[in-house]
């Protein structure tokens, strides 16, 4: 049976940014790197040999080479409303800012893909500015003072709704269905275990891929197996931001 790769957006983005910070609103490069690291999983990790046994260990992994069922994204539309900083007081236009056109950009680009499947949650209608968590340890500390900030002291605080709840409807509806017998996850915490559970029950295997990210320890209890098929941040910056082969 196939296999299923369900990918959290905005975790995947986050970590793509820190592997190619040189890439970091390359919505094409964004969604290639998404569907390549997706389906590196469908090979198995290859064991090093040499000589004759190296053309044997190629067709075990070839031979051992699993079918994609769907690549699944999941994200939300960015944020499009016209808010005034608190600070400078100033009209910000958020639909046409660099980060509004790349998860355009970058959700045109996976639905255009072959067995990619785009699921979008909302965004929370509760969007107000915060001040960026090193100017509150400041403020605490008395080292600045509220008429101390600027503008570029302040953020939105952009809540994600619906993104974690379609993981999990996905996760059961492909478990209960008997449609793929592996899932693949990738994602960096632990709102995921329910369905991993879930899914366990039912006889999925069940991989986490946290892109080089440290997990808790006692996450290992409900997986199956950890993997991470993009490369590391340190190996990355090591080649000076080199593109991937």
């Amino acid at each position: 049976m196939p296999t299923a790769v369900l990918i959290d957006g905005a975790f995947f983005i986050k970590r793509f940014r820190a592997i190619e910070p040189q890439n970091a609103h390359d919505a094409r490069r964004a969604a290639e790197c998404a569907h390549r690291w997706a389906c590196a999983h469908l090979t198995p990790k290859a064991r090093r040999a040499g000589g004759q046994d190296a053309l044997k260990e190629r067709q075990r992994v070839r031979h051992e080479r699993r079918e994609l069922y769907r690549i699944f994204f999941y994200d939300c539309p960015p944020l499009q409303k016209k808010m005034h900083n608190p600070i400078s007081k100033q009209a910000i236009d958020f639909g046409k800012s660099s980060e509004a056109i790349f998860r355009l950009e970058l959700h045109e680009h996976l639905r255009g893909m072959r067995k990619v499947a785009l699921r979008l949650g909302h965004l929370s209608a509760y969007t107000q500015w915060t001040i960026k968590p090193n100017k509150v340890a400041e403020l605490l500390t008395g080292k600045i003072k509220m008429d101390d900030l600027t503008a570029n002291d302040v953020t939105i605080d952009i809540r994600q709704k619906g993104v974690d709840m379609r993981i999990g409807v996905d996760v059961s509806s492909l478990a209960f269905k008997k449609q793929v017998d592996q899932i693949v996850l990738i994602a960096g915490d632990a709102d995921f275990v329910p369905a991993a559970k879930q899914a366990r029950r039912e006889g999925i295997d069940f991989i986490l891929d946290p892109m080089w990210q440290q997990i808790p320890a006692n996450l290992n209890e409900h997986i199956d197996g950890l993997r991470s098929t993009c490369p590391s941040v340190r190996r990355n910056r090591a080649f000076d931001g080199a593109s991937l082969a």
